[in-house]
Order: C-alpha cells, then sequence, then structure tokens
C-alpha cells in the first residue's frame, strides 16, 4: 500500500509518483487482460443463455473490472432484444462497467442514468436483476468505491456505509483494505474522523454513453478557470517586479547620498588638520598662516615662562 505522508524529500515524492503511474498502468493492463478471453468466448455465444452464463463468469473471475469491451460485442448486445430472464444480465454488465452499488439495488435502468442525475420515482424498476454471488458483490463494491472516489465530501464512513450497504464501520474499512491491496486506488483510513481519504484511483471504469459531452464541460470549466489563475498571478507578478524595482532604486539613491556624504566628511577633516601641526615633543602647534609673524602656541607660553625666571634671578627688578 502506497502512502505520500508529505515529508519526504523531492526525490522520494517524485520516486513514488512514478512508482504509482507504473502501478496504475499494471492495474489497467491486468484487468485488459483478464477481459480478453471472455471476448473472444463472446464470438461464440450465439444463445441468449451462453451469452447470459458467460456475463456471470466475467464479472466473477478476479482481475475483471473493464467490461466496455464485452459490452458491445452483437452477442451480448443481442441480449437487449432477449426474454427478461436474459435481458436482465445485459443490465447487469452495464451496472459493472460504469453503474454503482447502488444502481443495482434500487433496480434504475442504467439507460437513464445517463440523462438523469438521481433516481426520481415515476422511473419504472427493471425486472430483478440476477442475484449475486460473494465475489460478484465485493467487486461491485469495489467498483462502486472507486466512483464514490470522485467526490472526497462524500467520503465519510456514514455515507459509504449506506452507498455500499455495509453493516458496520470495520466491513467499511476491511472493503477499503480489500480495494488497496488489488490496486485499484491509494487511500488512508481515518478511523478518528471517521472518513476515508483518497488520493489516487485506478482509471478501471468505462464511461457511461452521453458522459462524453459532460466531461468536455467540465474540462473547458477548468480550463477557463486555469486561465484566469494565470492572468492573476502575471499581474501579481508584474506589481511584484514594479515594487522590487522602486525598492532598488531607493536603496541605489541611499547608497549614493551615504557616499556622498562621507566624501563630503572625509575633505572637510582634510582641510582641518592642514591647519594644525606637531612639536617636537609631540604637543600640537597652532600655525599662524601670517608668514614672518608664525609663532606657536608652545613658544608663547615658554616666553613667559622664561621672562619670569629672569626676573627673580635679576633681584626682582
Amino acid at each position: 500500500m502506497l502512502i505520500d505522508n508529505g515529508y519526504s524529500s523531492p526525490v522520494v515524492r517524485s520516486t513514488y509518483h512514478l512508482s504509482y503511474c507504473v502501478i496504475m498502468d499494471q492495474t489497467q493492463q491486468k484487468a485488459l487482460n483478464a477481459l480478453e478471453p471472455f471476448i473472444l468466448l463472446a464470438k461464440s455465444a450465439n444463445s441468449p443463455r451462453a451469452a447470459a452464463d458467460l456475463i456471470t463468469q466475467a464479472t466473477s473471475v478476479p482481475n475483471t473490472f473493464v467490461f466496455a469491451e464485452l459490452l458491445q460485442t452483437s452477442n451480448i448486445q443481442s441480449l437487449q432484444n432477449a426474454s427478461p430472464e436474459y435481458a436482465s444480465h445485459f443490465t447487469l454488465l452495464q451496472i459493472f462497467s460504469w453503474g454503482t452499488w447502488q444502481d443495482y439495488t434500487c433496480k434504475v435502468p442504467v439507460s437513464a442514468l445517463g440523462k438523469r442525475n438521481r433516481f426520481p420515482d415515476d422511473i419504472p424498476a427493471t425486472p430483478n436483476l440476477p442475484t449475486l454471488s460473494d465475489t460478484q458483490a465485493l467487486k461491485l463494491r469495489q467498483l462502486s468505491l472507486l466512483s464514490l472516489s470522485t467526490t472526497p465530501h462524500l467520503l465519510t464512513y456514514h455515507h459509504l456505509q449506506d452507498a455500499l450497504s455495509l453493516p458496520s464501520a470495520r466491513a467499511l474499512e476491511d472493503l477499503v483494505i480489500s480495494t488497496i491491496y488489488a490496486g485499484l486506488l491509494t487511500a488512508k483510513l481515518d478511523t478518528l474522523a471517521q472518513r476515508v481519504d483518497v488520493s489516487s484511483v485506478a482509471p478501471l471504469r468505462d464511461l457511461k454513453p452521453g458522459s462524453i459531452p459532460q466531461m468536455v464541460s467540465v474540462l473547458e470549466d477548468w480550463d477557463s478557470r486555469c486561465v484566469e489563475v494565470l492572468a492573476e498571478l502575471e499581474t501579481h507578478m508584474r506589481e511584484v517586479r514594479k515594487s522590487a524595482m522602486k525598492e532598488r532604486r531607493r536603496e541605489e539613491a541611499n547608497e549614493k547620498a551615504v557616499a556622498k556624504a562621507m566624501e563630503n566628511k572625509e575633505k572637510g577633516n582634510g582641510k582641518i588638520v592642514g591647519k594644525r601641526g606637531v612639536g617636537e615633543e609631540g604637543d600640537e602647534m597652532e600655525i599662524d598662516e601670517g608668514g614672518a609673524g608664525t609663532r606657536t602656541r608652545n613658544a608663547k607660553r615658554g616666553g613667559g615662562m622664561l621672562k619670569g625666571l629672569g626676573k627673580r634671578l635679576g633681584g626682582g627688578g
């Protein structure tokens, strides 16, 4: 059972998705291979009874999960005009092809399912459908689970038990586990929230007649939403680029202003240092730029002290 926990590395996730695609292709190919003998046998099933028996066999053996090619063979198609006893087998094969467990239990004509989304009371019931064996019942429930998995909000335990006529949560969990190990889907059982989290479904369900226009409409709607989202992303990217350019210009202007201020400061410091000197003993000298009248601060201070000392030595004169 493959489960992507969301915490693995990109390499592991890529490997997981590649493995999933390979497994899904293998499951589909296995189902087609399992059906092939019955397609060959259908060519010789000339009587309604033989065709009905062939349908029972095809829906009972393991690994047969797609039935469209068998349904399209001429001898199987001829069952539509046979007696109700055998025509019901044709309806049963239709249900196995694209219907669900509810279609079988409600006995609604499959021809009406392609035209309506619900089961109105005015649709007449079909003749009694053939009784399913345990193997057929399990397979139809598994196929029905694949169809239900396309609507995530319906995958609660309560809804699935009702849709599949299962008596308990344990019976539902057993069905989901058997479907997972059969390679039909990838899912997790959330027992706390009482729901089934499906992450992938094998492409094993046949298309109902008339469903292609609806699929095209859904895809066109999805395409238009993608175009709108891309347009919004491009607009947002343009705004981000403009904002980034403005911020870059502001930073460059600030850098230039800081560089100019530093340059002016250095020039100012050079002028101040040029007007000062250092004496013989490291004392700062003040330079008089008057030329011949140049004096130093220390010289002025020294002259005053010598003059006073001379007066004392001369007798206080």
